[in-house]
């Protein structure tokens, strides 16, 4: 097993002792190493990596700006900033990952999905076809491609709107308490240009947080392949894999670390991603529009240049999600917080939401580099149960499995964003709703779960929300 990467076994006995709780050695509150800073309020996911010398503080600055500020249609008199669409979702990054933090559902009364959106593919059956996924990910829909492009600039219409109806779920835990978890319907309407293939497959997802990015970039993929295969070895149930998706700049296979299902490889790349589906902007890395053969659309609009996103301010956009910080633990001394990390090592959280991990030597990003870091993940995929499914591939990824998403700035949630809307698709609307929502190779943590006394559980919610 790589010496970054450290095992951790869930005891057997119920309920916590004191002296189990004494045995647990709760990670440090410098969640990000020295990149952690304290600071609480709307903006603690906003900040610089602490360690970052005053003289890369200005590159991280100008990267904020193409972050934070709207892009506008071409041509422009801001044409550093122009190009957008003609079909996107958002003009501006920040106004999905709100604050550098995360997205959210639309809500009762929205009139768009903003920080929300919708993937869209279709089943690969043939030879050729299933070595289109290994390769591309997915197989995107003929019309509308990969992702449902809810708005458009004048002259241009959106490819189509969506709506989201839920279902109650309700869960009944050993001490009577009732959760009425909400299961997500998925409607897409007011399509534009022409109907979706027969055999659409669909995925909802809500931005994620940026903290922390870069460090995660820097776990070694040793570490990742040992992780896996100690789980694997283990025998208990749990066994992530390392998704293997397209690295365009190498033209190879290579780790995924980013996204839902860990579809990209590189910061880079992800941030690429986001210009070319998210906000309709050409790349180096993306350099053609987001728009099919069936959509003309894409080639009567005027472009903002080729590309749209030069590689400058790529690069300063890559410095800026590589060095956000992560905000450091809170309340680590409480011990309801101290009791509640033990029964989260107790009931086998721990194995998948890993604790300690350090980062690789290197000399070209100091800030980053062999950091002992605490993210609560191990950038794996796990089947998550059907209750959780999208079945829909990516990559190695197939419809049940998910990438464990680290659990760091968790508690900041409400501050930054004014909600605590979680998962992939935003549905649960607490951290208790998104545990029992766990399935799959979680199964057995989250029955864990349900059968805890009151006192457990709201320890355990109280050390989720100390992070």
């Amino acid at each position: 097993m790589s010496p970054s990467v450290v095992a951790t076994d869930a005891k057997a006995a119920h309920p916590i002792t004191a002296a189990q709780t004494a045995e647990i050695k709760p990670a440090s509150i410098t969640s990000g190493g020295s990149t952690t800073v304290r600071k609480s309020g709307p903006n603690a996911f906003s900040l610089p990596a602490a360690n970052l010398p005053l003289s890369k503080r200005l590159d991280f600055s100008v990267g904020n700006s193409f972050f934070r500020n709207p892009w506008v249609e071409a041509p422009a008199s801001t044409d550093a900033r122009d190009g957008l669409g003609p079909l996107f979702n958002t003009n501006g990054c920040q106004n999905c990952h709100i604050k550098d933090g995360r997205g959210h559902p639309p809500q009762a009364g929205d009139s768009n999905a903003v920080s929300t959106l919708v993937r869209l593919s279709i089943p690969a059956f043939t030879a050729d076809q299933k070595q289109q996924v290994i390769t591309s990910g997915v197989l995107p829909d003929p019309i509308y491609g990969d992702q449902l492009q809810d708005f458009a600039l004048p002259g241009a219409k959106p490819e189509g709107q969506i709506a989201i109806a839920y279902q109650d779920v309700p869960v009944t835990l050993a001490d009577g308490l009732v959760v009425t978890l909400r299961q997500p319907t998925l409607t897409i309407s007011e399509l534009n240009y022409g109907e979706l293939h027969p055999q659409v497959q669909t995925s909802l997802r809500v931005a994620p947080p940026m903290i922390g990015l870069g460090l995660l970039e820097q776990i070694p993929e040793d570490t990742l392949f040992a992780l896996a295969k100690a789980q694997k070895a283990a025998g208990e149930g749990i066994s992530g894999k390392v998704n293997q998706v397209w690295d365009v700049k190498q033209q190879t296979l290579a780790v995924g670390r980013f996204g839902w299902k860990a579809g990209q490889p590189t910061v880079m790349q992800q941030n690429a991603a986001a210009f070319n589906g998210d906000l309709g902007l050409t790349s180096a890395v993306f350099p053609t529009e987001n728009c099919t053969s069936h959509q003309s659309v894409c080639q009567a609009m005027p472009s903002g240049g080729e590309p749209e996103v030069s590689d400058n301010v790529l690069d300063f956009v890559e410095f800026y999600a590589r060095h956000l910080a992560v905000p450091s633990r809170r309340h680590v001394n409480d011990p309801q917080v101290q009791r509640g990390e033990a029964v989260f090592a107790d009931i086998g959280c721990q194995r998948c939401h890993q604790t300690h991990l350090v980062t690789a030597k290197n000399p070209a990003l100091p800030a980053l580099s062999q950091q002992v870091i605490h993210p609560y993940t191990d950038l794996l995929l796990h089947d998550m149960g059907e209750g959780l499914a999208d079945h829909r591939d990516e990559f190695l990824a197939n419809g049940r499995e998910w990438r464990t998403a680290p659990l760091w700035g968790l508690g900041y949630t409400q501050e930054v964003n004014g909600h605590t809307f979680l998962l992939h698709d935003g549905r649960a609307r607490n951290v208790l709703e998104a545990v029992l929502w766990h399935g799959g190779e979680a199964q057995a943590s989250r029955d864990k779960v349900v059968g805890l006394s009151t006192s457990d559980r709201d320890a355990l919610l109280a050390f989720l929300n100390s992070l």
